[in-house]
């Protein structure tokens, strides 16, 4: 683990820059609005292009991750990344109408983000051949991912208190700084270029193989995921404009309560990366228990509640989603071969980005719509992910093929 140490600082550079690059929008979003004159959803869809065309690019990136090598897919995505953050700065300070110039270059970030944060994970997973420290280098980039999220809502609220486009500004810088540290660090595994699969007639049929043995428990790692990010960016996206409308509450002040949960979120992801080793059993029981607690806690929340109380109770459901993520990213690792590995993962992440691009607009119409259910739907998803873990994730039984077979 010791000797990866570098690998993993660099590779965990990625989420933390992809992570700022979206999250500390979200906080500024009513200034957006503000600045360039453009509704509450318009100004929800500059999150939303990002998540959307990653979602489409990430099985494609995965996949050439596993024919090509992982670093000829970050390395000219990370550049793609750093492209579309200029094109997004730039319309932001000179455009006369940059609305839809915005919204290209966050087409570009969402396509360099499709290539680079979702390989971490099978990067990761070639790093290591022990589960323990497989799982503890995931926790580390899950706790990286997590940190960025802690970071974004201060940092970008700083940044837009300055000027308020200087948080568009920040992307290219950060696509850069991870780049650079990839180029040194980062070392493909010696057997990576050696061990690749002969046709694409092959390889699907590999993946048709591993979907019908696999198919139950990933596809509930896939939704799960998904419901998780969903719930996340749908509650900061409704705080932060509470915070705004409601409570008058702007600026770095806003940041910092946005900042919150977030580090609760976080220090779990820490935690649990670094406890769970390879034991997919007690991945599992995390996941049910997280959940069902994160559930527990939105249902409380309703429109009457004071913000302390509110925070306090989405501090909570920010504890659950944060030791979920970690178990389910170890458990679609350690369950997959490593020549699969890149693709397998894509999906999970494409699910995980669809959550993130659903997440502030669904939540915008639901302001408008039916503001009163709004955590009970929130709540109904949590328990959807619990009843779904408790039906599909059952590590014994796969055990218990393999030992049959």
């Amino acid at each position: 683990m010791n000797k990866k140490k570098w690998d993993l600082l660099a590779l965990a550079s990625i989420p933390l820059a992809m992570t700022l690059g979206n999250s500390m929008l979200i906080p500024i979003l009513p200034v957006i609005e503000k600045e360039i004159g453009v509704s509450s959803f318009q100004s929800s869809l500059i999150i939303t292009v990002y998540s959307v065309i990653a979602i489409l690019l990430i099985p494609l990136a995965g996949y050439l991750s596993d024919r090509i090598g992982r670093k000829k897919v970050i390395i000219p995505s990370l550049i793609i990344a750093a492209v579309g953050g200029i094109i997004s700065a730039w319309a932001a300070w000179k455009g006369q109408d940059p609305y839809m110039w915005i919204l290209i270059g966050r087409f570009l970030q969402g396509a360099g983000a499709a290539g680079a944060f979702p390989v971490v994970i099978p990067t990761v997973g070639d790093m290591f051949t022990d589960e323990k420290d497989m799982s503890k280098g995931l926790g580390i980039i899950e706790t990286s991912n997590t940190f960025g999220k802690v970071l974004s809502p201060i940092l970008g609220a700083v940044l837009a208190a300055l000027i308020w486009y200087l948080p568009f500004a920040a992307i290219p810088v950060l696509s850069v700084i991870s780049l650079v540290l990839i180029i040194k660090f980062v070392k493909a595994p010696e057997n990576k270029e050696k061990k690749k699969i002969k046709n694409f007639r092959d390889f699907m049929k590999e993946m048709k193989e591993t979907f019908q043995y696999n198919g139950r428990w990933l596809m509930a790692v896939f939704v799960i995921g998904c419901l998780n990010m969903f719930v996340l960016f749908g509650f900061l996206f409704h705080l932060s404009s509470l915070l705004e409308d409601k409570y008058d509450i702007t600026g770095i002040l806003k940041g910092v309560i946005l900042a919150v949960p977030l580090l609760f979120l976080c220090l779990a992801s820490y935690i649990v990366g670094k406890k769970i080793g390879g034991n997919k059993r007690f991945m599992r029981y995390i996941i049910l228990a997280s959940n069902g607690a994160a559930a527990l806690a939105l249902v409380f929340i309703n429109k009457e509640i004071g913000l302390v109380p509110m925070i306090l109770l989405l501090t909570a459901a920010s504890i659950g989603i944060g030791l979920s993520l970690p178990c389910l990213d170890a458990l679609i690792t350690i369950g997959i071969e490593k020549e699969e590995r890149g693709t397998i993962t894509s999906f999970y992440s494409s699910m995980r980005f669809l959550g993130v691009a659903a997440g502030p607009p669904v939540t915008a119409l639901l302001i408008e719509n039916t503001s009163n259910y709004i955590y009970i739907i929130f709540a109904s998803l949590s328990i959807l992910a619990v009843v779904y873990t408790f039906w599909a994730i059952k590590p014994e039984e796969n055990e218990a093929k393999v030992a049959a077979d």
